[in-house]
């Protein structure tokens, strides 16, 4: 019987530590792609799981859908029913800033958002998402170790995409925002709220204010510097 509404996997089925990608076609290229021996342990939705090993290291990958909504489900509740310790997302991102070009990696050491997810909390104030130092750290050695381009600092979770502002975009980028996504946010929150730890780890995928963009099929199996990061630095 599965533990949550949502997961099919049983008590034991995933690592440690997950990759979480938006799209479940993303998940099921990199278990295949990357991991050895990877098995299917959920596929509920057709948002699947998949648990393997990676250079001797037991790893999962699960989709989390797009949004602040959707990965806040998943992501809790693998932190809560199935004792993963770390989430790192993968995901797609849209640039803010000028120096960022196609390909390259943001380490999203924070998260800003426009997203009501804090809400929940009751917290006398603002909260500032972040993501564990240890994995941003370890993220930062791994670009370096391959050469990859990268950048790190504030992503913006948005819970809009297509904004009835199109300027908006351009006052975060005032405030040094880097890129924009819509996930890592709520991750960041949920991991702090149970003592967890998260990291989100973006590609970029299009340039705000340029229309350069890359396809579905590259979103799909192109980001592979980014992938390699994120299983190098799993626990």
């Amino acid at each position: 019987m599965a533990l949550t509404p949502h997961n099919g996997a049983n008590k034991g089925d995933f690592a440690k530590t997950v990759l979480m990608p938006g799209d479940p076609l993303r998940a099921k290229f990199i278990a295949e792609t990357y991991l050895k021996d990877p098995k299917l342990v959920t596929g509920i939705r057709n948002v699947y799981g998949y648990t393997g090993t990676y250079e001797g290291k037991r790893v999962s990958v699960m989709a989390s859908g797009m949004g602040n909504p959707s990965i806040g489900i998943y992501s809790y509740e693998l932190y809560h029913f199935y004792d993963v310790e770390s989430i790192i997302r993968v995901g797609s991102a849209g640039a803010y800033h000028p120096d960022l070009k196609l390909f390259d990696i943001v380490i999203g050491m924070g998260a800003c958002t426009n997203s009501n997810y804090a809400a929940q909390f009751n917290l006398p104030g603002t909260f500032a998402p972040i993501a564990d130092f240890g994995l941003v750290k370890k993220a930062v050695d791994a670009c370096e170790a391959i050469g990859a381009r990268y950048m790190v600092g504030n992503l913006m979770s948005s819970d809009v995409f297509y904004d009835d502002d199109p300027e908006a975009w351009k006052k975060w980028r005032g405030m040094g925002v880097l890129a924009a996504e819509m996930e890592a946010a709520a991750l960041y929150m949920n991991a702090a709220r149970c003592g967890k730890k998260a990291l989100s780890i973006d590609t970029i995928s299009d340039i705000m204010g340029t229309h350069e963009e890359t396809t579905p099929e590259q979103r799909e199996t192109a980001f592979d510097q980014m992938i390699r990061v994120a299983l190098s630095i799993a626990e």
